[in-house]
């Protein structure tokens, strides 16, 4: 089954609890960047069409040992992915196995 690149985002209110947003990205159109604010502030966003996530400092000020061992986190995490998408593509997979290729389409 071939599935068309998409992104998913939902967003929950609740009056008793925080608000609860999650974006889902199922589409090789993303835009990857990172920088440095003129401020000295670092960033890392990841966006599509539809949606665009940023990820900086606690309250958005000088860099605290959690932000660096939460961007270390981020860095291990997608080294994984890395991985897991260089083997999965390197792989021969069945046309019937259903699996999907990191890019979205059908593998």
């Amino acid at each position: 089954m071939e599935r068309d690149p998409y992104t998913y985002v939902t967003m929950s209110l609740d009056p008793d609890a925080p608000a609860y947003l999650a974006v889902s990205f199922y589409t090789p159109d993303l835009r990857v960047g990172a920088s440095v604010l003129d401020s000295g502030r670092p960033y890392l966003s990841i966006g599509s069409r539809e949606a665009d996530i940023t990820v900086s400092t606690s309250g958005a000020g000088p860099v605290t040992t959690a932000d660096v061992d939460n961007a270390r986190e981020l860095f291990n995490a997608a080294a994984r992915y890395l991985a897991d998408c260089e083997r999965l593509h390197d792989e021969p997979q069945s046309a019937d196995s259903g699996a999907m290729a990191c890019d979205g389409s059908a593998a």
